[in-house]
């Protein structure tokens, strides 16, 4: 990634420097597990994180990450060769632990050589685990809270993401501000990245000086040039602000559903209507119990293709993180990153002429 240091008249090169000397510091637990030049990653999107959006990461300098999502062992495998064709520097691949196929993926992802193996939407098993370590890659996974944090670094995680409501697509529901506080003073035996509404790099700051290792981005990303994202689902990226990235309701608890943060749209209402109508028909007994649930989980099935590739914003699933209402242009990946470092170095510097002033 190449660096540049923006100077204001009254700074001098050796205080920009300085400033991203501090930085780096403050990273580089993360960057050396990576093995990127800034330890940001590029959150796993399904139908965006491709091989030309993470390679473009990769090759700004920070790290991409595939979304393995459905795929096939077939289909991951032509994506996982496609992407070491545009980039050289690490990536991981995002894996589901409820795939069915999830241990013959994590054998496509260790055939080529993939350096680190996100285990994502749900806890992994120990023998999943072991798998990925013995067979040379890096374990990662998620931690939704302290206690299931410390039970995944004891199965042999080696690094975690804290991923805050924030977020886009599937969420939990707790804010990233309650996590960081809740976790990062006590799991330091691994590196821990942030993740969920980051769109500055003042704010990655902030956690670095917490004790986060770096930061995951998602939403940023998704709108850059590099995405193959529709032109439609860009454009609805730039119209939005932070409250309407919503996540769906759920209406009873009889019938449980995940919420998914998006952009507010006709789909989402529809969604909350049909879930009002599966629970009359239960309750009519024109429909069983199984058979509402999956009228309402069948909802959204090809709904984030049709927002993402189709360009149908207001029926599809355009999902969002709150992070959204910073999007204010279409720019390249590694524009994005730049922009991420000079606001983390501005702040250093800000908070260190501050200091002199004061003294």
């Amino acid at each position: 990634m190449s660096e540049t240091l923006i100077e204001t008249p009254n700074e001098t090169r050796g205080e920009a420097l300085d400033a991203r000397a501090t930085l780096d510091r403050l990273w580089k637990p993360g960057c050396d597990f990576l093995g990127s030049d800034v330890a940001i990653l590029g959150g796993a999107m399904s139908w965006v994180s491709e091989r030309y959006l993470v390679s473009a990461i990769s090759n700004a300098g920070g790290f991409g990450v595939i979304a393995c999502g459905a795929m096939s062992p077939e289909r991951l495998e032509e994506e996982i060769v496609a992407t070491q064709a545009m980039t050289k520097r690490p990536f991981g691949v995002n894996l589901i632990t409820m795939h069915p196929e999830l241990d013959r993926l994590v054998d496509v992802c260790l055939a080529h050589n993939v350096s680190h193996i996100v285990l994502a939407g749900g806890v992994p098993n120990s023998a999943t685990i072991r798998k990925v370590r013995d067979g040379g890659a890096r374990a990662i996974g998620f931690a939704p809270a302290l206690a299931l944090g410390k039970r995944l670094v004891r199965m042999g995680i080696e690094a975690l993401v804290i991923e805050g409501s924030e977020a886009g697509g599937h969420v939990g529901p707790v804010s990233l501000t309650v996590l960081a506080q809740e976790i990062l003073p006590h799991i330091r035996d691994v590196p821990v990245f942030v993740a969920g509404g980051l769109g500055r790099g003042d704010a990655v700051l902030s956690y670095l000086e917490q004790g986060a290792a770096g930061a995951q981005l998602g939403t940023l990303f998704a709108a850059s040039e590099e995405s193959i994202a529709h032109e439609n689902f860009k454009k609805a990226f730039l119209r939005a602000n932070a409250r309407d990235a919503v996540t769906t309701v759920q209406l009873d608890e009889l019938f449980p559903v995940i919420p998914v943060r998006g952009l507010s749209n006709e789909g989402g209402r529809r969604y909350a209507r049909l879930q009002g109508e599966a629970l009359q028909k239960f309750q009519s007994g024109e429909l069983t119990k199984e058979e509402a649930q999956l009228s309402i989980e069948h909802y959204w099935a090809g709904a984030l293709r049709r927002a993402v590739i189709e360009g149908d914003v207001e029926t599809g699933s355009v999902m969002a993180g709150q992070s959204v209402g910073m999007v204010k242009e279409i720019r390249p990946v590694a524009d994005i990153l730049a922009t991420l470092v000079q606001q983390a170095v501005d702040a250093i510097k800000q908070r260190e002429n501050r200091i002199h002033a004061a003294s």
